[in-house]
């Protein structure tokens, strides 16, 4: 997994934990938690994703060239 996509999966996990503690606190600073949340999450899908098409596309670039050779 790539550093970015790491780094935000820690963040949106971290934001979580916040948000939780903050609603049990009573105080409404989680909807920001929250919001955090949301936006790591969709960082980490990108990153992951992004990786993931790379690393196809390389698999798929070194099939090609093996058959080509």
């Amino acid at each position: 997994m790539p550093r970015l996509a790491r780094f935000s999966l820690v963040l949106c996990l971290l934001a979580t934990v916040a948000a939780v503690v903050s609603f049990v606190n009573g105080s409404l600073l989680g909807i920001v938690w929250v919001l955090l949340a949301g936006l790591t999450s969709n960082m980490w899908f990108y990153y992951h994703r992004k990786a993931k098409v790379e690393a196809a596309g390389t698999a798929a670039r070194a099939a090609d060239a093996g058959r080509a050779g």
